[in-house]
């Protein structure tokens, strides 16, 4: 029998990980329309990816969420997808997950437990957020976003949550002039029933500190770059993977629009840039 304590199980009775997984953050806008304000609109004819601009007010979302303004499609400059538009274009937002832990510790370098020292093994990972705010005519760098990541170690577990102590693998950053935010980590390992993910909220602050809005999501990897990461120690304690991209219940609500772009290798290291648009706050 499952133990519900262990956190490494994805779901909790009181919480199942599909309910909210295509749960939609403020205003919604379709690529098309995103595009049109972006003033790209001749391009956006051809275009019938669905995604959200996180954007507060505005009308509820349409059944289905993303899914029903034209299904997940690609993403665009900057990952995976259609090329020659915009990263910041749209997104979808997705659950937040059982194991979202208040007041993450700020910080660039996630990899180290700030209560007993240790480091975290597994292949270095460097993930760079770009954030802004979509407007006429372009994309403008979005300063003073607060970032929260957090995700498993190689084997699978959490920090802080269902009795493991610790802070490994979480932390939280403010975007500086540029929009930008880098965290050092490691390549996530996999837990039952899920593919192999990374967790991420986004909330603008004022001048007081205070969040003004909030944008939650999941990142995913390419899968043979998944299969390359798996080979290798300590990940390879636990085999392969139980839940490729393509059957994880999260992912096929719109998870081809946040699946990563990854250079590098499993020996020296991978890094990733997610652009995102976020007009909140």
């Amino acid at each position: 029998m499952n133990d519900p304590h262990d956190p490494r199980l994805p779901l909790t009775p009181e919480l199942p990980e599909e309910d909210n997984d295509d749960e939609m953050v403020g205003r919604l806008l379709s690529r098309r329309s995103a595009l049109r304000l972006l003033g790209l609109g001749g391009g956006a004819a051809a275009l019938t990816a669905g995604g959200v601009l996180a954007q507060r007010g505005g009308p509820p979302p349409p059944p289905g969420g993303a899914e029903g303004m034209g299904g997940a499609g690609g993403t665009s400059a900057g990952t995976s997808g259609a090329t020659g538009l915009p990263g910041c274009v749209v997104r979808p937002a997705m659950t937040e997950g059982p194991y979202f832990v208040e007041g993450e510790p700020r910080r660039s370098d996630l990899r180290k437990d700030s209560k007993t020292g240790k480091v975290v093994s597994g292949v270095p990972l460097t993930l760079d957020f770009v954030t802004s705010r979509v407007a006429v005519g372009g994309c403008t760098p979005r300063a003073g976003v607060l970032i929260d990541v957090w995700h498993c170690d190689a084997l699978g577990n959490y920090s802080g949550v269902s009795g493991s102590a610790g802070d490994f693998l979480r932390g939280s950053q403010v975007t500086n002039a540029q929009g930008k935010a880098s965290f050092t980590t490691i390549y996530p390992g996999w837990y039952q029933g899920r593919a192999i993910h990374i967790h991420f909220k986004l909330r603008p602050l004022n001048a007081s500190g205070k969040a003004t809005g909030e944008f939650t999501s999941q990142l995913f990897f390419p899968e043979t770059v998944n299969a390359a990461v798996l080979t290798r120690a300590p990940y390879s304690q636990k085999g392969k993977a139980d839940t490729p991209n393509a059957q994880d219940g999260i992912y096929r609500n719109g998870g081809s629009q946040l699946l990563l772009k990854v250079t590098g290798d499993p020996v020296k290291g991978y890094r990733a840039t997610f652009d995102v648009g976020l007009n909140i706050g």
